[in-house]
């Protein structure tokens, strides 16, 4: 099981989410109260490049309903990563392969200005198993102009550990952990002119079990070199977030966004993101969108980069993504609907092409992957940083 960093919403990525908030951004894009998506299928292709870990793959998503009551849709999703992430180097690990995929069904029901949603979650790869479950309510309420969203989920993970027993990976016997969470939502879009939106969320989520990820290890002051022991993290975390968005349309069909976003949990982790958009029609069937994101955050409590003995407290951690860091992200998303006035079953079809470059700069997490042309004094090792190329392809057909 490995960690990936993948600049979303999301502060703290574990690899049962990695990237498959770019795939619901699809989903999301089409989904207004009172009214029922629209029937579709898309095929996206993703690529992540970037910390000695490449993630890529397929996925497939239909949806289809009767127009009046209800929306099903199913996606099915694969990540094939290959890692040789500074965590695995750093440990002297060789690089290796796995494969991680997930599986998602759910209906949208439509009564009066109310829809209600129901969906379900299964993730596999060699080590983590992931179930999900959410339900959720949206509501229209002043003539439409306004609209309240709630959403509850509920999952349970099973933690295993690869290990080799007679050159053949397989799951550690000895080694079964289980994680449980739940998320709740709570939305409000509304209407304040003809051309301004504004969007408020707010989600907590509490977590319990394993947490941690059984093949980090943290590294203390052993007589002048570095040591190792595995990571030992709380087994409970609450979490709370809110953001913001106002997206205001201009008279010459362009759009502009601007949003922000706070999060804190128990462990000591504070973060803030900001983020600026920019939509430009080129024509009739072109559409060019530009963002641009910063993100920062403070570490955990119990995060060090360097202890100064082996279980010097109760709770250690040395990951990445609980330490301080910032990143940035450029981005532009180029849509190009090639059918507008229907070609057989087809209503119309658009491709899309997406682009981001993200740049990581930590704080207090040191690179301590040896350089034989270079040796620096224990805990004085130069900071990690990296940058990542995340690209999507995807294909939009309405039917």
């Amino acid at each position: 099981m490995v960690v990936k960093e993948v600049p979303v919403v999301v502060v703290v990525v574990t690899k049962r989410y990695v990237l498959t908030a770019l795939l619901l951004l699809i989903q999301l894009s089409a989904t207004h109260a009172a009214v029922l998506p629209e029937d579709r299928a898309d095929a996206l292709y993703h690529s992540y490049d970037g910390g000695g870990i490449e993630i890529s793959g397929p996925s497939i998503l239909v949806r289809k309903g009767d127009d009046t009551s209800f929306s099903v849709f199913a996606n099915h999703y694969v990540d094939n990563i290959t890692s040789a992430s500074i965590d695995v180097e750093a440990l002297g690990a060789s690089q290796y392969t796995e494969n991680r995929e997930e599986q998602t069904v759910g209906i949208d029901y439509l009564h009066g200005k109310s829809i209600l949603s129901l969906s379900h979650t299964n993730s596999a790869e060699n080590d983590y198993v992931a179930e999900s479950t959410h339900v959720g309510l949206s509501m229209d309420m002043l003539g439409g102009l306004t609209t309240v969203s709630m959403g509850f989920s509920r999952g349970s993970d099973d933690v295993f550990r690869m290990t080799r027993v007679d050159g053949v990976k397989v799951r550690d016997p000895n080694f079964a952990e289980q994680a449980e969470r739940r998320t709740y939502q709570l939305g409000l879009t509304q209407v304040l002119t003809k051309s301004l939106v504004m969007a408020v969320n707010f989600e907590t989520v509490t977590d319990e079990g394993y947490l941690n990820n059984p093949y980090r290890q943290v590294r203390y002051n052993n007589g002048g070199a570095n040591g190792f022991q595995v990571e030992n993290y709380p087994n409970t975390r609450t979490s709370r977030a809110l953001g913001a968005q106002l997206r205001y349309f201009l008279p010459y069909r362009a759009a502009v966004h601007v949003s922000g976003r706070v999060f804190e949990d128990d462990w000591g982790v504070t973060a803030v993101n900001s983020e600026f958009g920019y939509s430009q029609p080129l024509g009739d069937h072109l559409i060019l969108d530009f963002r641009y994101r910063v993100y920062s955050q403070t570490h955990a409590d119990f995060y060090r980069d360097l202890f100064d003995r082996p279980d010097q407290q109760n709770y250690y951690a040395r990951d990445k993504e609980l330490s301080s860091f910032s990143n940035t992200t450029m981005g532009v998303t180029l849509s190009y609907e090639f059918i507008k006035q229907g070609w057989g079953f087809i209503d119309k079809a658009s491709a899309n092409f997406s682009y981001d470059r993200v740049s990581f700069e930590y704080e207090n997490f040191r690179d301590i992957r040896e350089d034989p042309d270079v040796s620096y004094n224990l805990g004085e090792e130069p900071l990690y940083s990296f940058t990542a190329d995340i690209v999507q392809f995807y294909l939009s057909l309405w039917y």
